[in-house]
C-alpha cells in the first residue's frame, strides 16, 4: 500500500529545512550509507549524520511525524530509523533500482530497526527539479511519485524502488524507515481502514452510540492481537 500525508511540515518548517540544507550544508558520498547490493546501484549526496544540521532536522521531521495522526493509525510505529537526508544534482544524480536491508542499525537514538514501511519526505518542490521521480515497482505496475514539497510518501520496505536521474535543479529529501508494531502489510491494511472509518463515524453520530463503542472495541481487540511492542 502507498499512502500519500498531505504537508507534513508546515510551511515555516520548510523554510528552516532547506536553510539548513543549502550547498554549505554538510554533503558527503551518498555511498557511505548504503548496502552491499544498492551501493552499486546509488548515486547521490546525504547530509553528514553527525552534523548539527542533521541533529536539528531530525528534531523536525520526528515532531512532525508525532503530530500527524494518520501517519500513526497507518504505521504504527514501533521504531522510526533517525530520519536522513538526501540531494540528487548534477553527477550525483539518481539511485538505481534496489530494495532496501531488511535490518538497518539507527543512530539516533542506537537500535536496530526491521524496515517494514520506507519513507520519503520531499523538501524541494516539483518545478525545482526535472527527472528525480520515485518509481515504485509493484506487481500493477510501476507507480511514479513526485510530490509537493513538505509531502510525504509511505510504501512498503519490501519494494523494488529507484530516483531516476535529475536533469535540471536539485532534488532534496529526508528519508527513514519505520519498524511497525504490527509486521503484516495485510493487517496494518485491515486496521487503517477500520481506523478511518471510526474517524468518519465519530463526526457524524454520538460518540457514545453502543455500535460505535463496540466498533471501537473491536479494533483494539484487534490490534492488541496483532501488535508486538
Amino acid at each position: 500500500m502507498l499512502l500519500h500525508l498531505k504537508s507534513l511540515l508546515r510551511p515555516d518548517e520548510l523554510t528552516t529545512a532547506r536553510s539548513l540544507l543549502g550547498d554549505d550544508a554538510p554533503w558527503v558520498d551518498g555511498r557511505g550509507s548504503a548496502g552491499g547490493q544498492a551501493v552499486h546501484e546509488k548515486n547521490n549526496e546525504q547530509l553528514a549524520q553527525d552534523s548539527p544540521q542533521a541533529a536539528r532536522l531530525r528534531e523536525l521531521v520526528l515532531a512532525a511525524l508525532q503530530r500527524d495522526p494518520v501517519f500513526f493509525a497507518a504505521a504504527l510505529p514501533r521504531r522510526i530509523f533517525n530520519p536522513m537526508f538526501n540531494r540528487y544534482r548534477g553527477g550525483s544524480n539518481h539511485y538505481g533500482a534496489h530494495i532496501d536491508g531488511a535490518v538497518l542499525q539507527s543512530r539516533q537514538p542506537a537500535q536496530w530497526v526491521r524496515t517494514d514501511l520506507s519513507c520519503t519526505l520531499f523538501l524541494a518542490n516539483p518545478g525545482d527539479y526535472d527527472g528525480g521521480e520515485l518509481v515504485i515497482h509493484e506487481p500493477q505496475g510501476a507507480q511514479r511519485v513526485k510530490l509537493p514539497a513538505g509531502d510525504l510518501v509511505v510504501y512498503p520496505g519490501s519494494t523494488l524502488h529507484e530516483v531516476t536521474p535529475v536533469t535540471r535543479g536539485a532534488r532534496i529529501a529526508s528519508f527513514f524507515w519505520v519498524e511497525s508494531m504490527v509486521r503484516s502489510p495485510e493487517q496494518r491494511r485491515l486496521l487503517l481502514e477500520m481506523d478511518m472509518a471510526l474517524v468518519k463515524l465519530r463526526a457524524r453520530t454520538d460518540a457514545n452510540a453502543p455500535e460505535l463503542v463496540q466498533l471501537t472495541g473491536t479494533y483494539h481487540n484487534l490490534l492488541r492481537m496483532w501488535a508486538d511492542t
